[in-house]
């Protein structure tokens, strides 16, 4: 009798293994496992060759490229190249060899990828449950990214994986000494920028980024939205046409703040990006910072910053136009010349997945996703993770009324260029702000005819 019950159990035993077995012949891709044995069997030992540049995620990427090799069986190969170099190596490709199959694609290419025709959509593979299983969850990507960043003129192409926006940390000692609260409006940022300038040996009230050219727009446009302006009129865009608005009301307002805004800086400000901007608030020089929301790691870590134990971070205040804040950042996409797209999708669906996400994030890699942010234990490691949230809540105000931070257009950078240049000479004082966005809309105008 026990000889029976023995092999009984036995049997049930052999039962379990054999359907577990043909589930995931049959694709169960619930489970990694599941779903690495299916692609496994479909991928037949093939090669991807992503082209990436040097960046934090591409690092955490390389930590787990051999557990998905194992995986899945499918082989990478990386190169790896400044983001300089990197965008003329990925439209070369497009255009001959089709050497490439994933591409880290920069939120400011996205609009010139989209018109020629350099990356694939990627609702096809993202949004189709038969190439991407539940744990993936496309939704948990935070909004602001999903529809911000991701693509143009409403397709997406890019899946994000290193994303930021922009907002205040403050230093929170010099705060409650003056028994102030941090800005919840435009105005208020202002006030307090003027207050703190000057009430301490050496203190100024804000950095900012505002190296002339490129930069300086960046900085203006961090606050630009705010006022209801722009460079571009995008609902003209959305419709072909291109309309420049660097002379309206709300431009010039956001201008004129952002100059006074820069009066309360070190005096240097002007030769900022944002790398200056930041060693001058770590270094204590200032007592508040507007800036990327990538950067605030090494604002609170003791080994970068003199103030990491005296700071808090806020989301980027309400203008007269209401909420609006950056958006930028890194997607993962594949190249409309790719040989192996199937391939190229496996590779990004387990790199960007939410499954791997908190693997990602202590590799190094730039969280995108709601329930990274929401997570107890990395929200220890990185105490600003809250206020990142709200940022990016307020930056999804700006994508719910139909705007792009960076305006869809392929010469937005040459566009960039001439606004900044213009923007840094009235803050030198040698032309006026009104005189600034006069002569931006002049050459922006030549620019594009």
């Amino acid at each position: 009798m026990k000889n029976w019950k023995g092999l009984l159990a036995w049997l049930l035993c052999l039962i379990m293994v054999l359907s577990a077995t043909a589930a995931l012949a049959e694709g169960d891709v619930s489970t990694l496992a599941g779903w690495g044995a299916k692609v496994k069997a479909q991928s037949d030992g093939k090669t991807v060759t992503v082209a990436m540049a040097s960046h934090p995620s591409t690092e955490a990427f390389r930590t787990m490229s051999d557990e998905f090799t194992a995986l899945t069986g499918i082989n990478v190969v990386w190169d790896v190249v400044e983001e300089t170099n990197l965008k003329s190596k990925q439209l070369l490709d497009t255009q001959g060899g089709g050497t490439y199959d994933v591409f880290m694609v920069d939120a400011f290419w996205m609009s010139e990828y989209a018109s020629k025709n350099v990356l694939l959509p990627i609702a096809t593979y993202a949004e189709d449950p038969e190439k991407t299983p539940a744990w993936f969850d496309y939704d948990d990507i935070m909004a602001a990214y999903r529809n911000g960043i991701a693509g143009a003129n409403g397709v997406n192409y890019g899946i994000p994986t290193a994303g930021e926006t922009r907002f205040i940390a403050y230093r929170t000692d010099l705060f409650e000494k003056y028994g102030k609260e941090p800005p919840k409006t435009m105005d208020e940022y202002l006030a307090l920028a003027q207050f703190f300038t000057g009430k301490e040996d050496g203190l100024y009230g804000v950095s900012m980024r505002a190296q002339r050219g490129i930069h300086f727009a960046s900085g203006w446009m961090s606050l630009m939205y705010n006022f209801g302006g722009g460079f571009l009129d995008q609902a003209a865009l959305a419709k072909g046409e291109t309309v420049v608005t660097c002379t309206t009301p709300e431009t010039i307002a956001s201008l004129q703040f952002y100059v006074d805004l820069l009066k309360c800086a070190p005096p240097d400000v002007g030769t900022y990006t944002h790398e200056e901007a930041l060693g001058a608030f770590i270094s204590g020089k200032t007592a508040m910072w507007l800036d990327a929301t990538a950067l605030a790691n090494q604002i609170t870590n003791p080994a970068t910053s003199t103030v990491a134990d005296k700071v808090a971070f806020v989301p980027t205040p309400t203008g007269p136009a209401g909420d609006g804040a950056a958006l930028a950042g890194w997607n993962l996409g594949i190249s409309s010349a790719s040989k192996n797209p199937e391939e190229a999708w496996d590779f990004i669906c387990f790199m960007a997945s939410r499954e791997k996400s908190v693997d990602y994030v202590k590799a190094g890699g730039v969280a995108t996703r709601a329930s990274v942010f929401e997570n107890e234990e990395l929200a220890a490691l990185n105490p600003s993770y809250p206020a990142q949230k709200a940022a990016l809540v307020a930056a999804n105000g700006l994508v719910e009324k139909g705007l792009s931070w960076i305006p869809q257009h392929d010469q937005i950078n040459q566009i960039l260029e001439i606004a900044g240049a213009y923007g840094s000479s009235a803050l030198a004082g040698d032309i006026t702000v009104q005189e600034a966005c006069e002569r931006s809309q002049e050459d922006i105008l030549s620019l594009l005819e």
